[in-house]
């Protein structure tokens, strides 16, 4: 079961972090601070389907995550959830297209030898 829920918080955050970060592009940055301005953002943000796809991912690691916690020690779960960046990095270079330099590339590698330590 503990292995079950790491997978749901790794694969539910991913998930969620990506189609976020795919509604705020399609939405694009906001220039306009007044108020009526900001309560118009706020609703396309709400309608944008990557954005409400991102919310639901991240209430399944959510539970996902107070679950593991309670079944499994703190100093398993959370270094586990880190796991997270791993896929998160490796999709962020092939679907969003982003640069990732070499030092981004040595800490997931990092990331990666600590859950391997973690999961020993």
């Amino acid at each position: 079961m503990k292995w079950v829920l790491v997978l749901m918080v790794i694969c539910a955050t991913t998930v969620g972090d990506v189609f976020r970060s795919l509604g705020m592009r399609q939405h694009g940055e906001i220039h306009d601070f007044r108020p009526g301005a900001i309560g118009s953002a706020v609703g396309m943000v709400a309608r944008n389907s990557f954005v409400i796809i991102s919310t639901c991912a991240m209430a399944v690691s959510f539970f996902s995550f107070m679950k593991l916690v309670s079944i499994a020690p703190m100093s398993f779960a959370v270094p586990m959830s880190a796991a997270a960046f791993i896929p998160e990095t490796l999709l962020a270079r092939v679907l969003l297209k982003e640069a990732v330099d070499w030092r981004r590339w040595a800490g997931v590698v990092l990331i990666l030898i600590g859950v391997v330590f973690i999961t020993q």
